[in-house]
């Protein structure tokens, strides 16, 4: 019977704290996220304590570092073609995120927007836009960690400036 109470109790708190949460800004729902996993997993092994399933718990965490420790030479032999797959995977992701940022970077730019971006005054010569697009993409390029976003924007300013 306490198990029930304290299982409805618990989702009557989830429910009203969603509710609440609802219309807050996305920092504060990443936040409150946060906290309510955090606060989910202290239930949730405070439930295992009160029906002993806590050991077998225990016993599961032995289970997976025995598994690991064996694994662990396999890991190492095999790391060059796990980091190759890392950085595939990464790549993908990235072309991914290019592919949305160019969608929402494909409308019009005016040409005082692009010389604004680029640092330049009103009526540089093509030469200038050029030089001033290679240093701020030497900078803001995305592979030295730099933004999608902006490298976007960068070539858009280029590209309307030498194409007016």
């Amino acid at each position: 019977m306490i198990r029930i109470v304290f299982v409805l109790l618990l989702i009557l708190l989830v429910f009203f704290a969603l509710h609440k949460v609802q219309k807050a800004p996305s920092a504060v729902k990443a936040r409150f996220l946060r906290y309510l996993m955090l606060a989910g997993g202290l239930v949730v092994l405070g439930y295992m304590g009160m029906t002993s399933w806590l050991g077998g718990l225990f016993a599961l965490l032995g289970l997976a570092a025995a598994f690991l420790l064996r694994l662990l030479p396999s890991l190492l032999q095999n790391a060059p073609y796990l980091h190759q797959i890392w950085m595939a995977w990464q790549r993908s992701q990235r072309g991914q995120s290019q592919q949305q940022e160019t969608r929402h970077t494909s409308g019009k730019m005016t040409a005082e927007e692009a010389y604004e971006i680029l640092g330049l005054k009103i009526g540089a010569s093509d030469k200038e836009v050029i030089e001033a697009h290679r240093r701020l993409m030497q900078k803001i390029h995305p592979d030295r960690g730099g933004s999608d976003y902006l490298a976007a924007k960068i070539n858009l300013a280029k590209k309307t400036l030498l194409e007016r």
